[in-house]
């Protein structure tokens, strides 16, 4: 586990620290006076740009290891300590790791003359190295383990021949019977605990004996009627049968032939619907659990010049950076990979034949081409993506007499680019303003109605709770959101959507962005009708946004997908979210 680390500058100045133990000052300053200043310590330690610290050797100073890197043009150290006892394997990469998110996050404050103070929440970042670095180390000594077990534990004699388990012992064991003992012994088979028959030191109640005397001669059923207990072998005390105790059984309830409840059952069955007798808003004041924490948006996005929220991914913005110092390393000389880079001198292989100093037509290119399919194909490639960059090739090859490698590349990137650019926008704060206010200058423009989004899936996958995310992501951007709970089968999914409305509700009103509801029916309703009268609703009140959560479904079920297209000629649903095991 690591104890410390520190980001301090070459005059001494700290600019962040994490401490999870106390740490002596003297294990930094010893590291500072024997490494840095004297420089009497380790041979070959370094602060200049790009230097791993893999390369620097390890400074030991009382039970503390240290280990460290730097970068030399701005004057920066990172130092690492943790107990000498400990074999940390992933420290060097996390202090690269660091330094390189470091610089690029303040590089800005750093350059400035005479900084002696960075403004910096570095915390979350140094977080998510920690767990990813920590975890990738667990998995990778797990799997050691499982393959050191496997190969250093001998076969088992009971294992050899037959995959079946061995016989359940008997649950109790009479005292004259007699245990084999095998000679046999086995590494691989935990020793089964053998039952406790003996004879309770302490006597429980029904094992006291009753001061009753009876005669001797007496029969059996005399002595049992007399309170005597019978002989009985050891271990049987445990055995003695208690009569059951009467519970309260729960009464079923009463259906008659049309699957419905009895008139006389006067039970609910649908407990999303509100009693008539409490007004709503005390309903949901009374179904709060508790207040709703406050949400610190800084943790979760950021909010653009002109006020749009955006939301963040930290593990995507550290990836991004460490990606970036990576190729900035490796340089322009690098060959890129994927289908363009590592498959292209293959590819290029291929024309050859066919480049002759003459232009190229379409019968030359016929063999090529066929090699070139093969080749994505075997690259696992999908079909209709490889004929495609085929034909994108063949495109730009027909009519060419020279720079058939340069044109190879140039075909086969606007071909995939095609292919992995959307038909329909991304930018889907700017889809639903276009859809909630067009403009007024064009006269053919639509009118004004709300944007319709569908959430549908698999069982289980999050549908629900990936709505309410993606609720509150609209929030804070100032839309007035309708919930609609199509979802009217499985059991509590109404209560579920209820709870997520009452919180961001809640969380809108303490911000003041936006404002939510819940548009339900309860169950057993018709979903597609549902999908209708919420999108009917929500254009009368004036909400921007209507977010439909429907029934889980899978894709081979033929008869829960044909409802689907029912449901999309009532609702007519502007975007499709399909959400797949996102939890």
């Amino acid at each position: 586990m690591l104890d410390s680390f520190e980001i301090l500058t070459t005059s001494g100045v700290v600019l962040w620290s994490r401490s999870y133990v106390p740490v002596g000052a003297s294990v930094i300053n010893g590291l500072i006076r024997d490494v840095f200043i004297e420089e009497k310590v380790l041979p070959g330690a370094s602060v200049a740009d790009d230097v791993s610290a893999a390369r620097n050797p390890a400074y030991k100073r009382e039970q503390y290891t240290v280990k460290w890197t730097g970068v030399k043009d701005l004057g920066l150290i990172f130092v690492a300590v943790y107990q000498s006892l400990l074999h940390l394997s992933w420290i060097d990469k996390l202090l690269d790791n660091i330094r390189t998110i470091f610089v690029d996050l303040y590089k800005d404050q750093l350059k400035k003359p005479h900084t002696s103070v960075v403004e910096c929440d570095f915390d979350a970042y140094f977080d998510q190295q920690i767990k990813e670095l920590e975890g990738t180390n667990q998995e990778s000594i797990h799997l050691q383990d499982r393959l050191t077990d496997n190969d250093l534990t001998p076969p088992s004699s009971s294992d050899a021949g037959t995959d079946e388990l061995p016989p359940p012992l008997p649950a109790f064991l009479s005292v004259h019977s007699k245990t084999p003992h095998s000679t046999a012994t086995s590494t691989d088979v935990t020793p089964i605990p053998t039952p406790d028959t003996s004879r309770p030191t302490t006597p429980s109640p029904g094992h006291i004996l009753s001061s009753k005397s009876v005669p001797k001669g007496t029969s059996r059923r005399a002595r049992k009627a007399a309170g005597t207990p019978v002989n009985v072998s050891s271990g049987d005390e445990d055995l003695k049968r208690t009569k059951p105790t009467k519970t309260k059984t729960k009464k079923p309830r009463r259906w008659d032939a049309d699957g419905l409840v009895d008139e006389d059952d006067e039970v609910t069955l649908d407990y999303s619907a509100i009693s008539p007798n409490v007004d709503r808003a005390e309903d949901i004041k009374t179904a709060q659990l508790g207040e709703v924490e406050n949400v610190d948006l800084k943790t979760v996005g950021t909010r653009t010049g002109k006020g749009e929220f955006i939301l963040k991914d930290l593990d995507t913005e550290v990836h991004s950076i460490l990606a970036g110092a990576n190729a900035q390393k490796s340089g322009s000389s690098s060959t890129p990979g994927g289908v363009v880079g590592s498959s292209l001198s293959a590819i290029t292989g291929l024309f050859r034949s066919a480049v002759g100093g003459k232009v190229l037509t379409k019968e030359d290119l016929d063999k090529s081409m066929k090699g070139m399919e093969t080749h994505l194909l075997n690259k696992n490639v999908a079909r209709e993506a490889a004929v495609r960059l085929c034909e994108g090739v063949e495109r730009e090859l027909i009519g060419v007499k020279t720079g058939v490698e340069t044109a190879i590349r140039t075909a086969m990137e606007s071909s995939l680019r095609k292919i992995l650019t959307p038909t329909t926008s991304l930018d889907l704060l700017r889809s639903i303003t276009s859809v909630t206010n067009p403009s007024t200058m064009n006269p053919l423009s639509p009118k004004p109605r709300p944007y319709v989004i569908s959430i549908v899936g698999v069982n289980g996958v999050g549908k629900s709770t990936n709505l309410s995310k993606l609720a509150f992501f609209l929030l804070q951007n100032d839309f007035k959101i309708l919930i609609a709970a199509c979802d009217t089968f499985r059991s509590g999914a109404v209560e579920q959507l209820r709870v997520h409305a009452r919180n961001l509700k809640e969380l809108a009103a303490r911000e003041g962005r936006g404002s939510i509801e819940l548009f339900e029916k309860g169950y057993g309703k018709d979903a597609a009708n549902i999908a209708r009268d919420a999108v009917s609703y929500a254009a009368t009140h004036n909400f921007s946004v209507v977010l439909i959560d429907t029934a889980g479904r899978r894709h081979n079920d033929a008869r829960l997908m044909s409802s689907l297209e029912k449901f999309a000629e009532y609702a007519n649903p502007d975007k499709i979210f399909m959400v797949g095991e996102a939890l």
